[in-house]
């Protein structure tokens, strides 16, 4: 995929819900979903993956059953490595 691309809320939420867990990285706050358990309701969703301009943050990484969208170096570290 062009990494210019630009995915609004309905790329978005397809990509929350084929994942296991998504976690979202806003500066320093960390917000982790599990969508086996206690799945949020799309809007929630939209407001936590969705920057001000409506498209998803950047970047966003697919890992096997779990997406990461924005940056966070632990939460990299722990997944990639």
């Amino acid at each position: 995929m062009d990494a210019g691309a630009k995915l609004g809320g309905e790329a978005a939420i397809k990509l929350a819900k084929a994942a296991a867990v998504v976690t979202v990285a806003k500066g320093s706050k960390l917000v982790a979903f599990s969508m086996k358990k206690d799945a949020p309701d799309d809007s929630m969703l939209l407001t936590h993956m969705l920057g001000p301009t409506g498209n998803l943050r950047a970047p966003t990484i697919v890992c096997g059953r779990s997406l990461l969208v924005g940056f966070n170096e632990d939460v990299y570290q722990e997944t990639l490595l």
